[in-house]
């Protein structure tokens, strides 16, 4: 069995230079010949650049036992860091079937995993013992809401979950108490953050415990300011090896640096990742970090993997054409490495809006299925949670089975939950588990003996429980903060009954979802998933407005819910383009590429520049899911609150090479009238939504059919109906509808009126 005790120094000889290889092993001769490169260049610092589909798990795991087999290192000597367990668990077996045995003694795991084993030998330094207690994140809360309790901070304008979040930041930085500048600190909790971190990390050394971010940080720290502990790990490791250097944040960064620059000697890292599948930096991904790889390590060798085998020559094309607009890359082209990869070319539907657009994907999943296509070979890749509603209720209706990966199904999640139990109290009063459940959320001040009194009143006189509690509150029997909030909430409540056959179930529903403050809840909320949970509720309420009354809807619903698949059953996958790294499938539909969704308008907003060019690797991301077919779509218009809107379609459908694409709808129109114009999005700083360009002339537009559109024209629209042209802007215009009010959209929506 290969393995050896760490406790006692290795004395045999490990090769400084590659070892003569007479005839290359069968672990060679399976490979192309950048990925022998990548493995054979053993000595000093190595950036492998693998694209989508390229091998580099392969390439990795070989790497590994190369070095193993040819006598440069001994396992205990090779520092093997990826990002999660799975992968950790594959590279193992993966390595033990190279070697035809089981590997012991390895330092192979996540950057977490290995910075604890390293933390238990050196706790000391960070005023631990080796038998700390690692904290999770309702550990963490409790201990912060006790830090914070004597300072008197305002827990609902500056939740802990908030604080958290800042000092988890500040730790992926590598930011001590010591190290948080004034600079570097915030407004959030009036300024008073940097101390209550000061104070939780005291806490956390008085119970012997750190928290998750701890583990890299103390670390971190250890390295850099206890040279001879340094100086020891320089002498252990003379391989290191990482997986998904793109999606490095700082401190996993400085710590892999510590490790591997040492003066006057070589270092031996090999880094493998893809600088354009960067789609992480909202978790603290820095792709800087894969981009100056050169500047940290001089001399360094770069090998590009773009042999890909997964993909048609056709969904490569269209994928190299679309990310080649990024300037933040260190460049690479995807080339198919199978001689059966010529397929069918990108698809880009243009449908009208929202609903037509999953009843395209039924349709087309449908029709895969007949012909004998897999379920589980199909995927639906959207930018946001909100989007999977669509496709859900139209495959449900279709009778396919279906699964939502990574998430819950959208009726399963809990600000539906909720909005839907305000919605089932107004619609029935005496609907006393939905009231249950709404009660105290946002938190009203009622506790669990309060609800028992309600319980009971309710009981004793046979009436529901919103009947109780108000004529408790008549009676003056509830008192303090209970008595406003839930006198506030029944008039809500009664105000929005009163209002429904006047104003309808859509107006009346977003009214009540903000002055019983529910969305003001999430709005205060600072985690990572609040403004996700926001987009939900708009698209919750926007279905509203498919169905006649509240009524309707609720039972619509519950049908829906009721609608399930047997586990066993194989189903297609809804996720989101972040959940889908890693993955492939035969066919990939990628529906609502316009402006606003994507990009996301939320990320170019914050992110500016850099945003758009992580969403167009996000793009990237999932055109490169699809192995066979991929199929991409757009609306015209979206409805927002029951009143449509138009939409532009995305910029990165315009980035896409003519020769890898094929259109349907007025997509095809939009262009091919646009060969050898300049893009529409084509200046320094492309963030927000654009006008189309002009045509031959500013004040003329182009119907379907061709025929020349100007102000006065009577127009036709499939959803809209008859309308006048108030004004022509390039190939946009303004439209003022009989029945629909003003609109503007794109002059290939429209027909001249007969």
């Amino acid at each position: 069995m290969l393995g050896h005790s760490p406790a006692t120094p290795y004395t045999g000889t490990v090769n400084q230079t590659p070892a003569p290889l007479p005839d290359a092993p069968d672990y060679l001769q399976r490979l192309n010949p950048e990925q022998r490169m990548a493995i054979e260049t053993t000595d000093g610092p190595l950036l492998v650049l693998a694209g989508a589909g390229t091998g580099k798990t392969r390439v990795l795991t070989t790497r590994f036992a190369h070095i193993l087999l040819s006598g440069r290192a001994r396992p205990y000597q090779i520092l093997a860091v990826t990002f999660t367990n799975k992968a950790a668990r594959e590279m193992r077996e993966r390595i033990g079937t190279l070697l035809g045995e089981p590997v012991e003694g390895l330092w192979l795991g996540t950057f977490h995993a290995l910075c604890a084993r390293m933390l238990r030998r050196h706790a000391e330094y960070v005023g631990l013992s080796s038998g700390f207690t690692i904290l999770d994140t309702d550990d963490q809360l409790r201990l912060l809401k006790q830090v914070i309790e004597p300072l008197r901070i305002d827990s609902k304008r500056w939740p802990p979950q908030g604080i958290l979040g800042v000092i988890q930041r500040w730790k992926d930085r590598g930011l001590t108490p010591e190290r948080v500048t004034p600079a570097e600190d915030c407004d959030f909790a009036d300024g008073r953050c940097r101390a209550i971190y000061a104070s939780y990390q005291a806490r956390l050394v008085q119970l012997n415990a750190c928290d998750f971010g701890d583990l890299m940080l103390h670390v971190t720290e250890i390295l850099r300011t206890r040279p001879d502990v340094l100086a020891q790990y320089h002498r252990l490791f003379r391989y290191i090896l990482v997986d998904e250097y793109q999606d490095t944040n700082t401190i996993q960064y400085l710590w892999l640096r510590l490790l591997a620059q040492r003066e006057g000697q070589q270092s031996n890292i090999c880094c493998v990742g893809d600088d354009d599948q960067s789609i992480y930096s909202w978790r603290g991904a820095e792709v800087e970090n894969i981009l100056r790889f050169e500047r940290d390590f001089p001399g360094a060798a770069i090998v590009r993997l773009e042999r890909n085998y997964r993909s048609t020559a056709q969904i490569l094309g269209a994928a190299s054409g679309l990310i080649a607009h990024n300037d933040g890359r260190l460049g690479k082209t995807l080339r198919p490495g199978r001689d059966d990869a010529s397929g069918e070319k990108v698809r880009v539907a243009s449908v009208w809006d929202s609903d037509d657009e999953a009843r395209l994907v039924g349709e087309e999943v449908e029709r895969l299925r007949a012909g004998g296509h897999r379920m589980s070979e199909i995927a639906i890749l959207v930018r946001a949670g909100f989007q999977t509603r669509a496709f859900e209720e139209r495959l449900i209706a279709l009778g396919l089975p279906y699964r939502v990966v990574g998430g819950l199904r959208f009726y399963e999640r809990a600000e539906i939950r909720d909005a839907l139990a305000y919605m089932r109290v107004l619609n029935q009063p005496a609907d006393d588990l939905a009231f249950e459940r709404i009660v105290n959320v946002p938190r009203r001040g009622i506790g669990a003996v309060a609800m028992q009194k309600f319980h009971q009143a309710a009981r004793d006189a046979g009436i529901p429980l919103t009947a109780a509690i108000g004529t408790m509150l008549e009676r003056g029997e509830i008192k303090g903060k209970a008595r406003d909030s839930l006198a506030a909430l029944l008039n809500n409540l009664a105000q929005g009954r009163e209002a429904l056959p006047r104003e309808g179930h859509v107006v009346v529903v977003d009214r009540l979802l903000e002055e019983s403050g529910y969305i003001d809840m999430w709005k205060a909320d600072t985690s990572i998933e609040a403004p996700g949970r926001l987009d939900n509720l708009k698209e919750l309420v926007r279905a509203l407005a498919d169905f006649d009354s509240l009524g309707h809807f609720l039972e619509h619903v519950a049908l829906v819910m009721e609608n399930e698949e047997s586990a066993g059953a194989e189903r297609l996958s809804i996720m989101t383009l972040h959940g889908a790294k890693g993955l492939e499938f035969d066919t990939v539909f990628l529906p609502g590429w316009e402006e606003g969704v994507f990009p996301s308008q939320r990320t170019l907003d914050e992110g500016g520049l850099k945003g758009l060019e992580e969403e167009r690797r996000l793009a990237y991301v999932g055109i490169t899911r699809a192995r066979h077919r991929a199929i991409i779509s757009h609306a015209a218009s979206r409805r927002i609150y029951g009143n449509w809107q138009s939409a532009m379609p995305s910029r990165f459908i315009e980035e896409l090479p003519d020769e890898y694409v094929t259109t349907t709808g007025a997509a095809s129109q939009t262009r091919s009238r646009g060969l050898g114009q300049a893009p529409v999005f084509s200046s320094a700083f492309p963030v927000t939504a654009r006008r189309p360009r002009a045509t031959d002339s500013a004040d003329k537009g182009e119907s379907r059919s061709g025929t020349a559109l100007t102000v006065g024209t009577r127009v036709f629209h499939q959803k809209f109906g008859y309308g006048t042209v108030s004004s022509v802007e390039g190939n946009r215009l303004d439209v003022a509808f009989d029945k629909a009010g003003s609109k503007r959209l794109l002059d290939s929506f429209v027909e001249k009126a007969p």
